[in-house]
């Protein structure tokens, strides 16, 4: 059996999704043939051939040899009016979705897409629309807009709405985070383990970064904790925050907001206190908004630098020149600065006083 119908390779291309069914319909109508005879005679069911016929499922190389034998249209005439098919429907939903996208572009700067780009975590681009599909690769997710509604981004959203305060930003410093973490080797998370490590982390606040960070990031790893250390993002007002990414995996962010090392290495604190005392299921962000759970995070950090017996002690010689406080940090092995800033923290002395011996980390590569 032969038709005169046959497009030639080239003359079926289209923009719009045309079944190769309706061609297959005229081809048995030329024929005499039936719906059902062609069933009987493909040996196919008839409900899968009425999908073919509407579009709903595909002409396999298979279906395609026995049309060829059935109806004389060569085998690849149908393959490649399905491959023509197929193809015009996906431009049609990239097209859709085009439109979609562009509802879309105003969370560009929201969600620091120039930070982001620095960072080598998104591609440069210049059209919104591909700045958009560069985030939500990102965030791992169809929709920008849902962001607020995933469990790992939700305490952004529910910090507030200040002018100077952005949701959005906090959100992608949260999944910088956890997306860095990600790459970070860990052994399976144990708050025995981490208890034990806290006084040799204690003892690296005398180095540098480029000297305490990489042994800083091995203590933590040995106990679970993936620590990772992030440029500040405009309007996130975090300095530093705790998840957790698996069962096994805890994340502990920093950001390096401010320079000051007593600042960090008393953050740092914050956040380990956290991680010991409280549910590590939970989001947990440090902002400057206080709580029970945030003040007795800042009371682990203030006893675990300077532990309170003798810094009560200290105190009460009421003798803050420098000499004194390189003396007492000495005894206790911690940096001085640690001690101005508490002295400072708590109005003993100026905020002024003694800035000489505060330091001011420089960060590379972070």
């Amino acid at each position: 059996m032969k038709t005169n119908n046959i497009p030639l390779e080239g003359d079926f291309h289209s923009n719009l999704p045309i079944p190769p069914g309706e061609y297959l319909e005229e081809v048995i109508e030329d024929l005499g043939m039936s719906k059902s005879e062609l069933a009987r005679r493909l040996e196919r069911p008839a409900p899968k051939l009425s999908a073919i016929f509407k579009g709903e499922k595909a002409i396999t190389p298979d279906t395609a040899l026995r049309l060829q034998q059935v109806v004389g249209v060569p085998a690849h005439i149908w393959t490649g009016l399905e491959a023509e098919y197929r193809l015009a429907l996906a431009r049609l939903d990239e097209e859709k979705q085009a439109e979609r996208l562009k509802d879309e572009i105003h969370f560009v700067p929201r969600f620091c897409y120039s930070q982001l780009v620095k960072l080598g975590e998104v591609e440069k681009k210049t059209k919104p629309i591909d700045k958009v599909r560069e985030l939500l690769n990102f965030f791992g997710t169809m929709s920008l807009k849902t962001i607020s509604t995933l469990q790992r981004f939700q305490p952004a959203y529910r910090l507030g709405a200040a002018n100077d305060y952005s949701s959005e930003a906090l959100a992608a410093w949260i999944r910088l985070g956890e997306r860095r973490a990600a790459h970070v080797d860990c052994k399976p998370f144990e708050k025995k383990t981490l208890k034990a490590k806290i006084e040799p982390i204690r003892n690296l606040t005398n180095y540098q970064p480029d000297e305490f960070l990489p042994e800083l990031i091995d203590h933590l790893a040995s106990c679970g904790v993936a620590l990772v250390v992030c440029p500040h993002f405009p309007k996130t007002k975090a300095h530093g925050a705790t998840f957790q990414l698996r069962e096994d995996k805890v994340v502990l962010m920093m950001t390096i907001r401010y320079c000051w090392a007593d600042i960090f290495w008393f953050s740092l604190f914050h956040e380990l206190g956290h991680i010991l005392r409280h549910s590590i299921k939970d989001v947990i962000i440090e902002n400057n908004i206080k709580n029970t759970r945030e003040d007795e995070a800042d009371a682990f950090a203030r006893d675990m630098l300077v532990p309170s017996n003798a810094y009560e002690a200290f105190v009460k010689k009421t003798r803050f020149d420098l000499g004194s406080i390189v003396e007492f940090s000495r005894q206790i092995d911690v940096h001085p600065g640690i001690i101005v800033g508490r002295l400072q923290h708590e109005r003993i002395v100026k905020r002024n006083w003694h800035n000489e011996l505060r330091e001011r980390y420089e960060w590379k590569d972070v």
